[in-house]
């Protein structure tokens, strides 16, 4: 397996050339590399560790914290429920939703339902309001790069992410048990919101589709984060910054026998943001592909009805 020759750019010392640098990586692969983004190691290994301890759980007392009727959108989803849109299997993997908290009397609380939390992992709740506030803190920056590569103001999405519904997964891939069959850990597909940022895993696995039709392994250096392109972006740019098809391929060997545990936060839009394609992503040689306006929250329900989280 190849790997991708994504460069590893630094939220610091590549500041006044980002957006530029993100914006060659994310047209090349629709995935970067981030370093020096400024989320605490400690609070990193941490939210590992609870991860871990949550999984750990018996099945029925991680099964008490399914929302049924919710379509995944907090609290845990069973192992072998989602599915890749198009694909026949269920993924091999559960998570663990945290959203976002909003204001009393928010006007988005239809599309966004409160945190639950498990009494049984003791920290879990702080743990992962800190660091989801990190991840949007961090998530708002490399909006801000992408903004000016698209020639947008830095602060342009401000608003268009402001209470945004955005999703820390907590997801683990248990060992691979004989008899799996055609199923993987996580089939090939694209991410549904704007951006997804990801803390490197211990385990391998994950893989981009590249422009050639080849898969090449992603594998951030320690302490890096995976940026990718989602459906969202891809649709406001009029497909100028592509959502890459990616997977999360079954382990070999004495591998098979251990978890991978990852942490994807996705960076979504307001509920109630509408999609109207930027019109310098627009061009008679790249005409407006998605000229019918939708809400965030409408292409949101359409995407969760198809990867089986609602019906």
């Amino acid at each position: 397996m190849d790997l991708a020759n994504i460069p590893v750019l630094s939220l610091e010392a590549d500041r006044d050339d980002l957006p530029a640098r993100i914006g060659e990586s994310f047209r090349t692969f629709g995935f970067a590399m981030i370093r020096d983004h400024g989320i605490d190691q400690d609070l990193i290994d941490r939210a590992w560790a609870l991860t871990r301890e949550f999984f750990a759980l018996p099945e029925e007392t991680k099964r008490a914290y399914h929302l049924a009727g919710k379509a995944g959108a907090r609290g845990y989803t069973p192992f072998r429920t989602e599915v890749a849109k198009g694909a026949t299997e269920k993924d091999l993997k559960e998570f663990w939703h945290v959203g976002r908290d909003l204001p009393e009397g928010s006007p988005l609380a239809d599309s966004m339902p409160p945190n639950i939390w498990p009494g049984e992992v003791e920290g879990f709740e702080d743990t992962f309001k800190t660091l989801f506030a990190r991840f949007d803190a961090v998530g708002a920056e490399i909006l801000s790069a992408i903004a000016v590569h698209l020639g947008l103001d830095p602060r342009w999405f401000d608003p268009a992410i402001d209470d945004g519904n955005s999703v820390l997964r907590l997801l683990h891939y248990p060992p691979v048990a004989e008899g799996a069959g055609g199923a993987i850990r996580a089939g090939a597909h694209e991410d549904i919101n704007l951006i997804t940022l990801l803390l490197g895993a211990e385990e391998a696995g994950l893989e981009l589709l590249s422009k050639d039709g080849e898969w090449l392994s992603v594998a951030p250096p320690e302490g890096a984060m995976v940026i990718n392109i989602g459906d969202m972006l891809q649709r406001l740019t009029n497909n100028v910054l592509p959502s890459t098809t990616h997977r999360v391929r079954n382990p070999e060997g004495e591998r098979a026998g251990y978890s991978r545990y990852s942490m994807p936060f996705f960076l979504h839009l307001r509920s109630d943001f509408p999609f109207v394609t930027l019109p310098q992503c627009i061009s008679a040689d790249n005409p407006d592909q998605y000229p019918d306006v939708i809400t965030a929250d409408d292409y949101l329900q359409e995407r969760l009805r198809e990867i089986g989280l609602k019906y």
